[in-house]
């Protein structure tokens, strides 16, 4: 028998009144001396009249005897005395499958003009993590539809992959057409920290009507408030969760893991936590992985594949938090900036870039093949400097010869429209026919 939809929402309602009272108001955050609920759970704060609604705050310090939140809009209306009420005693988020097609803010409301959502499914805001030996090690291939992936850094599906490069490289034109081509049952695009116009444009440009009906969008502008811009990713990932657990394959694309991190800092610091690597306080290293390790397959159905992007803070890629994604995920596609100043798009650095799962996905003479174009290009990129400035001499090295003389057919393998959508045969194809290196 199915439960009636009052019943569903009747087992969110929590039955007791929970309040305090604001005692310190600061321009980051609050301070009041109740109510005493978890983490992440929502209070209002004020009272409701026809000319404003009560401020949204998020508990992010929990004490003794006082609590702190971050409020998620003006705090100059507020004034010390003013009650604080729970909304729930547990911080929960909506899901279901009634997100497909649809783009909401970080507590779940639409935000694509096409009408309220009916949601009466909901999920923890932090969900427990599998066990590891919960988890299954997947040998199907995902394919993108990119040449140098598909062909050289081959993803499967339950991998964990970041999309590393500095500002202006062509990362959310790459995520938008993995987003458009990766066959999954459903995607899920969490965008935080974004300017609004690439919001909107990713959303109704870029995204074919099709695909946007399989997709779920979760944004947080930079303008919001940093608990705002945390609270998108555990909204993303609690859908997320729910799609997994209905057997689903999801890919999710979290842009970006840096300004993710950034907000984590912003609401860390404003929580009283001590500053440590670049003023990022220890909650946001110990983040990190409980998120990365949120996604990936499980033993008993349903698959997150899951690329992150990483803003790195210059091109070298080896800021703190590029270097501790870099630790966490199952592999990495780093993207160059001279290569897309020479328009060589997707800019993918393939000697830089690796797939830690790519020998367990594809045939023998594939890998084969590509481990030899990996080592051409490994050893063009070791002598780049005297082949460009004229003071290497053919002959003095036949792999260096041999990897000189293919780079112009490499450099065709790579190089794809943004908006082609190449058939894996096709790639393999292409990839046989490159030049073999020196023997």
């Amino acid at each position: 028998m199915k439960e009636h939809r009052f019943l569903e929402s009747l087992d969110t309602l929590d039955p007791i009144a929970r309040w305090g009272n604001l005692k310190r108001i600061l321009p980051t955050w609050l301070e009041a001396d109740g109510p005493n609920i978890a983490l992440g759970a929502l209070c209002e704060i004020g009272e409701c009249s026809n000319q404003r609604s009560p401020l949204v705050a998020e508990v992010v310090k929990v004490d003794v005897d006082h609590i702190a939140l971050v409020p998620f809009g003006d705090t100059s209306m507020l004034a010390a005395g003013m009650q604080v009420r729970a909304i729930a005693a547990h911080a929960s988020v909506p899901v279901g499958e009634a997100f497909l097609g649809r783009a909401v803010d970080a507590l779940g409301q639409p935000i694509d003009g096409k009408g309220p959502l009916h949601m009466p499914h909901r999920a923890p805001l932090h969900a427990s993590l599998p066990e590891p030996l919960d988890r299954t090690s997947q040998c199907t291939m995902v394919r993108t539809g990119i040449r140098a992936i598909d062909g050289l850094l081959t993803i499967g599906a339950g991998q964990r992959v970041g999309i590393f490069s500095a500002s202006g490289v062509g990362k959310t034109s790459l995520i938008s057409q993995l987003a458009r081509q990766v066959s999954a049952d459903c995607t899920i695009l969490c965008l935080v920290g974004e300017r609004g116009r690439e919001v909107e444009q990713l959303w109704t440009s870029e995204l074919p009507r099709e695909i946007r009906q399989r997709t779920m969008l979760i944004a947080a502008t930079s303008d919001k408030p940093a608990a705002l811009r945390v609270r998108a990713v555990y909204q993303a990932l609690a859908l997320a969760h729910d799609m997994r657990d209905r057997g689903k394959h999801v890919l999710f694309v979290l842009d970006s893991a840096t300004r993710l991190a950034m907000a984590m800092r912003e609401t860390g610091l404003a929580a009283g936590e001590p500053p440590t690597v670049r003023a990022y306080p220890p909650s946001v290293f110990a983040a990190l992985p409980r998120i990365v390790e949120q996604c990936g397959a499980l033993k008993t159905g349903g698959t997150i594949t899951a690329l992150f992007t990483v803003l790195s803070e210059n091109d070298e890629v080896d800021d703190p938090i590029s270097e501790v994604m870099k630790s966490l995920l199952d592999g990495h596609i780093i993207l160059s900036r001279s290569l897309a100043e020479r328009g060589h798009f997707p800019a993918i650095d393939i000697a830089r870039s690796v797939s830690r799962n790519s020998h367990r996905l594809v045939a023998s003479d594939h890998l084969t093949k590509a481990r030899k174009v990996l080592a051409m290009l490994a050893d063009y990129e070791s002598s780049r400097t005297l082949i460009e400035s004229g003071l290497y001499t053919s002959g003095a090295s036949l792999a260096l010869d041999a990897a000189v003389a293919a780079r112009p057919e490499i450099d065709r393998f790579l190089v794809q429209p943004l908006e082609e959508d190449i058939a894996f045969e096709h790639t393999l194809t292409a990839l046989k026919s490159l030049p073999e290196g020196a023997p």
